[in-house]
């Protein structure tokens, strides 16, 4: 209570100082580097991750990229060759003339040499960067490259693709922002009871999401995914905590004469209350935390830090303001729109058996419907933005010309015999779906004379401890078809050097769908255990955590086994998010019901009359809710043109709809049904029969 009375008290400075954090969290947000590239979140200790390094430490190379040129004769191809090698942070310019001398004639090559970088009127050019794939230089120069090259050339490869990605979240993530306030302002106008209230609460969430966004420089950078969904998703799932302070202020304004006292205990109950919630939510997206993948921390530290900005400016920011402008809030007011309860509260609990058939028979199809949309998902980062973006359309220019999807490399220790190279180089020539094979080795001997091989080329693929090779394929990466060849090249590989390497993004997005398979089981564990023990704890019971999860978990089955039926393929780490998600910003509309239901059990009602009021009184919070979940992300997922965001966004949207239906519906049924199960073992139950 002292802390809800320094708040009133301090109402004033409290505004003031938190308009002026404003400015940090601004500098904050504009100093914080945002990262395109998903492969950057591979643990460290992974074999390709070390071998990209090594390409960088020995060979100065990182980033990597094919261009295709289109009706350019050799002359003037060679010609922008050199205007690409001028390119700040281009490293090296691969084509056939880098192989051989110049002066001698095309026709004196073979074909198989020719046709690696020439088909019809195309021809290709290899890029190497001496920066990281998603680097701020690394994007500079794609975009210098594109400048010079025009319309009449193709920049493929996964830096061409993050560099689009960051042009586009650029362009909508503004738009992601208007959207969901303005269909947030929407929800709550509708059902709550003030035209003006809605606009204070977005004012004091919208602060706490500056801070959390601002506060995120301390860690570096944070991934185009989170900064994307972090506002959207702090506003669906803390606007809940603004929405019960008003509630709560309203009732103890009939209590006490003095504003500012029924404010000092709306603060207090609003603690009690709010804390308890928030706990849960932020258990589950600590969870996310336990993935290996570390995308999954970002995300999830981001969103913890973002929950725990709204409880403060709950109990803080919105107090103040309500005070301040307390008298056009009540001007303002309406009746809500959200009629009353009891006869829907009555029906439900009057045909609880139905709703237990249809949970049993829910069960089986979108438990099959969950486990087979989490073997469908696509790994592809190039699926996750539009076909008519520049990378996609290069990307299937070089695939449908020159035969080349995906491009690997190898490091071998330098001392191995040139003959064992070319033998191995043989090997994985024969390994279905490869195209071809970039190498000293690979052009001296039967092809090339060594002695018209320029020293440059020896430089380019030759470090004091390795050699390079590279090595393209026609399958697409994170295919079957290329995880399997992968496989087998490692295995040729390893007989001619145990320590050779197999690096490139084909093999870092098959380390990536080992490691997020492994991923979602240990977060779907952490976060299920955590909330259990959560619940254990609030409710004071060993059977509700049981029906409670039981309930949520099923809404997110068939919140994530509908993409299955629905033929659909969601990116890898929408299921692994969202499930986690909806347990954690979701199991609260549970927790407040079963919490009433409890009450009056406990103040000796019979379960039917105990379920009743428990629903008809928590179905307006939970519709409100449930619609500001929905309406903060709904917009977004019809909107947005990158696959990632505009998936999960549609994802948290249907879930926030299943589980209101879930537990307005199925919950009151189960406790029911468990009754005498959840009075003896829950503390302070009384049991009254019907």
């Amino acid at each position: 209570m002292k802390f809800a009375k320094e708040v009133v008290k301090s109402r004033v400075i409290i505004l003031i100082l938190s308009i002026a954090l404003i400015v940090p969290a601004l500098l904050g947000m504009i100093k914080t580097r945002i990262n395109y590239d998903m492969l950057t979140y591979l643990p460290k200790d992974f074999e390709t991750v070390k071998g990209q390094d090594i390409l960088m430490d020995e060979f100065g190379k990182g980033a990597f990229s094919f261009i295709v040129v289109e009706g350019m004769n050799d002359k003037d191809v060679k010609i922008l060759a050199d205007k690409i090698r001028a390119v700040d942070h281009v490293d090296t310019v691969l084509w056939y003339d880098s192989f051989v001398n110049t002066d001698i004639p095309k026709e004196m090559l073979p074909d198989k040499v020719l046709d690696l970088f020439n088909k019809d009127d195309a021809t290709m050019l290899a890029v190497f960067f001496d920066s990281s794939t998603s680097s701020d230089v690394t994007m500079q120069a794609i975009k210098d490259i594109r400048s010079i090259t025009g319309k009449s050339a193709f920049v493929s490869g996964m830096s061409a693709l993050v560099t689009d990605l960051k042009a586009l979240c650029e362009q909508e993530e503004p738009i992601y922002v208007a959207i969901a306030v303005v269909l947030a302002c929407v929800a709550m106008v509708l059902f709550l009871d003030g035209f003006l209230v809605p606009f204070v609460f977005l004012a004091s969430i919208g602060m706490a999401i500056m801070y959390n966004l601002g506060t995120n420089v301390f860690m570096g950078e944070i991934s185009y995914i989170t900064k994307a969904l972090s506002a959207v998703l702090q506003l669906a799932v803390t606007m809940d905590y603004s929405i019960f302070l008003w509630n709560s202020y309203n009732e103890k304004r009939l209590e006490y004469e003095d504003n500012k006292e029924a404010m000092e205990y709306a603060i207090k109950d609003t603690l009690t209350s709010v804390v308890g919630s928030s706990i849960t939510t932020i258990a589950g997206f600590i969870a996310l935390c336990f993935m290996s993948f570390t995308l999954g921390k970002d995300l999830g530290i981001v969103m913890a830090k973002g929950v725990l900005f709204g409880v403060i400016g709950c109990v803080t920011i919105l107090p103040s303001m309500i005070l301040i402008l307390d008298r056009p809030l009540q001007k303002t007011r309406h009746k809500s729109l959200i009629p009353k309860m009891d006869k829907p509260a009555e029906r439900i609990v009057k045909h609880f058996v139905i709703y237990l058939i249809i949970f049993t028979a829910l069960i089986v199809p979108s438990y099959m419907g969950y486990k087979n949309t989490n073997a469908e998902v696509y790994y592809d980062m190039g699926k996750c933005i539009p076909e008519n973006m520049e990378a996609a359309i290069a990307d299937k220019k070089l695939s449908d010309t020159f035969e080349v999807a995906s491009t690997h490399m190898i490091l071998i220790d330098k001392e191995t015999p040139s003959d064992n190279v070319r033998e191995m180089i043989k090997e994985i020539e024969n390994v279905p779906g490869v195209s071809n094979v970039l190498g000293e080795e690979a052009f001296i001997g039967s092809l090339v004379p060594e002695e018209i091989i320029p020293d440059s080329v020896k430089e380019m693929t030759t470090s004091e401890n390795r050699k390079l090779i590279l090595i393209n394929s026609e399958y697409p990466v994170a295919s079957d078809n290329v995880n399997a060849q992968i496989g087998s090249i490692i295995d040729i590989v390893k007989k001619y050097d145990k320590n050779g390497m197999l690096i490139g993004e084909a093999p870092c997005m098959k380390d990536m769908i080992e490691t997020t398979d492994k991923d979602f089981k240990v977060v779907n564990t952490v976060s299920i255990a955590a909330i259990f023990v959560i619940i254990m704890l609030v409710e004071k019971s060993l059977s509700l955590p049981f029906i409670l999860i039981s309930v949520i978990e099923l809404a997110i089955f068939i919140n994530l086994g509908l993409p299955h039926y629905m033929g659909q393929s969601l990116p890898f780490i929408a299921p692994i998010c969202i499930s986690t998600i909806q347990l954690g910003a979701t199991v609260d509309y549970a927790i407040l019901m079963t919490t009433r239901y409890k009450s009056e059990r406990a103040s000796g009602k019979n379960v039917k009359e105990a379920i009743l009021k428990a629903l008809s009184t928590s179905i307006p919070s939970i519709l409100v809710s449930g619609a500001g979940l929905f309406a903060a992300t709904f917009g977004v997922a019809l909107y947005s043109q990158i696959d990632i965001i505009s998936s999960m966004c549609m994802l948290m949207a249907r879930g926030a709809v299943i589980s209101v239906l879930m537990v307005i519906f199925i919950l009151p049924s189960l406790l029911r049904l468990c009754d005498r199960i959840v009075c003896v073992s829950t503390l302070n139950m009384k049991r009254k029969e019907a």
